[in-house]
């Protein structure tokens, strides 16, 4: 059997979300077309948020209409798209527009947690509760994903133990995978050994994901170590799409390209056609106002 992994695109909704280039809802669908062409099947389509506080989101709900009623029949039963949704509102807007899979998230801290959802962890439990409760009324499915796991801009260290705990609680919520998320990038391979080595003593290494960014270099050799631990699921961005909004002028995402081309060395298969990742990352590059940190794109056009 071939060796294979399964790439989640983020670029829509977390890689944008932190742009400060507003794409229009026909450059975002037109990145779409993109992204499919070049393979992906798992992707984020965007957030069911208040755009006051998200502005990058606003008109996710047409968005998916578009997609829904434009994208050929014989694609639409082949790809898993998700909307990211906060609370019970969001997962009404979800039920509304027919989608078949949303995405949680809660953080591994108190201080990011308040910062980044005005909540504390145990309440945005409750949301996650509410939200799983009417998911599982409408059949649809839950991606769980855990922010700041490696360490946070606010409280420093994080506990592994309160993370492990924290994965465990939204999976036996009803979370059919769980992404563990190194949201400032800080994290390195020991440490991605130690966590994920916990983590797995009480999740299946197949519901587990890898969420890295790239900030300080080590999102590469980050997937690699947890790849040979056996989690075989990867978040990445298209481009490496959205900074760090707590390291000013960090790259934030690790680059789908990147990821690709990595696993394509090791021949292991992702699915995904590395060269129209590329020409859609020089498409993007007219679009978004400063450079895109994908280091394969930027070799392969010189």
């Amino acid at each position: 059997m071939a060796k294979k992994v399964k790439i989640v695109e983020v670029g829509l909704r977390d890689g944008l979300q932190n742009e400060s280039t507003i794409l229009t809802i026909d450059q975002r669908f037109q990145l779409l077309k993109k992204l499919l062409n070049s393979g992906v099947t798992y992707f984020e389509i965007g957030a069911f948020v208040s755009p006051k506080w998200v502005p990058q989101m606003a008109g996710t709900e047409e968005l998916v209409r578009k997609y829904l009623g434009s994208v050929p029949s014989a694609i639409l039963n082949k790809v898993n798209p998700s909307v990211l949704v906060p609370n019970e509102v969001g997962m009404r807007k979800a039920v509304e527009n027919n989608l078949n899979e949303v995405a949680i998230f809660i953080s591994s801290t108190e201080a990011f947690s308040q910062k980044n959802i005005n909540c504390s962890i145990a309440e945005s439990l409750e949301r996650v509760k509410t939200v799983i409760a009417m998911a599982k009324k409408h059949k649809i499915k839950v991606r769980g994903y855990l922010s700041v796991c490696f360490g946070c801009p606010y409280e420093g260290e994080v506990s592994e133990k309160k993370v492990v705990e924290l994965a465990k609680t939204i999976y036996k919520m009803g979370c059919y995978e769980i992404s563990i998320g190194d949201t400032i990038g800080i994290a390195n391979p020991l440490q991605v050994e130690r966590i994920f080595k916990k983590l797995m003593k009480v999740i299946p290494a197949s519901k587990l994901a890898g969420h890295f960014h790239d900030t300080r270099g080590l999102a590469l050799a980050n997937i690699l170590t947890a790849y040979h631990l056996g989690i075989k699921i990867f978040d990445s961005s298209i481009a490496g799409l959205g900074g760090c909004p707590y390291a000013k002028g960090a790259s934030g995402n690790v680059s789908t390209e990147d990821v690709v081309n990595m696993f394509h060395q090791m021949k292991i298969e992702t699915g995904l056609n590395l060269s129209q990742l590329v020409e859609t990352n020089m498409w993007l590059s007219g679009i978004i106002k400063h450079a895109l940190p994908s280091k394969v794109s930027r070799a392969l056009n010189g």
